[in-house]
């Protein structure tokens, strides 16, 4: 479709509705509406209630075919999906898998606005309906020549006024969360997106990072591990919007990933 016939649909829909759903910015370029974000959720839902009509009539004539679009942060990405994708497109190669990579928040934002149809999420999630996966261990990363290294098992407490290294993408509710109940004060002294970029950090004596031991298959020869002391878990879960609405395709999915990881 070319941009005038997207921006004539645009302005039908618009004119049709009595509403405006898109304002035209010369800086930012089109800017979605309140209003035009709530309706975008409605089309999306008919869109995939469509997608289920031609799945369940694929269905009866023999065939399996869709798309399932997979919200995920990124280490249960690099964990779950790669061995996870293979082993669905292997058993059902006409499904499309299209992976979205995000942190937490975004990936539930995804799947409250229908962008995704099934998200890996941290618990808790009140929101969408829960299919618990697994649940992670926490560790304390640190250099070999901290102080805290002596220690077999590193408490909250022994980490007040530490610098923090914070890594997004699924890390930060569980560590705020730990540091918030021991009541002791996170000092976060950077942010980043990623393990490697954690690990080459505290590598360098800048910080000390708190990362699920899943994510870990690699590390620097002067980087090691500790226990945290009450041991922390944080739990990873599929979500979906709704179970019971949910595509062929996505039940498929769901139900290869739980069989996979059961293993």
């Amino acid at each position: 479709m070319t941009q005038p016939a997207v921006s004539h649909a645009i302005s039908s829909i618009e004119s049709e509705l009595g509403v405006t759903i898109l304002i035209r910015d010369k800086r930012k370029g089109l800017i979605v509406t309140d209003v035009g974000s709530r309706i975008l959720v409605h089309i999306r839902e008919i869109l995939n209630g469509v997608e289920k009509i031609e799945q369940e009539v694929a269905m009866e004539k023999g065939h399996e075919v869709g798309t399932i679009r997979i919200g995920s942060f990124p280490s249960a990405s690099a964990h779950f999906l790669p061995k996870m994708i293979n082993h669905f497109k292997e058993k059902y190669p006409n499904l499309e898998v299209v992976l979205c990579e995000g942190t937490i928040k975004e990936v539930e934002d995804w799947l409250v606005s229908r962008v995704v149809d099934i998200g890996i999420v941290i618990l808790p999630n009140k929101e969408m309906e829960i299919v618990p996966l697994t649940k992670g261990k926490m560790v304390v990363i640190l250099r070999e020549d901290h102080p805290l290294c002596k220690k077999d098992a590193i408490t909250i407490r022994d980490l007040e006024n530490e610098p923090i290294i914070l890594c997004k993408g699924g890390y930060e509710p569980p560590i705020i969360d730990m540091f918030k109940q021991a009541n002791v004060p996170l000092r976060a002294e950077y942010v980043i997106s990623t393990v490697t970029t954690a690990l080459n950090m505290i590598q360098e004596g800048l910080g000390i990072a708190i990362l699920a031991e899943l994510s870990l298959t690699n590390l620097p020869k002067n980087v090691q591990t500790r226990e945290l002391e009450p041991q922390v878990w944080r739990e990873i879960a599929l979500a979906v919007p709704s179970l019971r609405d949910s595509s062929i395709a996505v039940q498929l999915f769901i139900e290869e990933f739980q069989a996979l990881f059961a293993e």
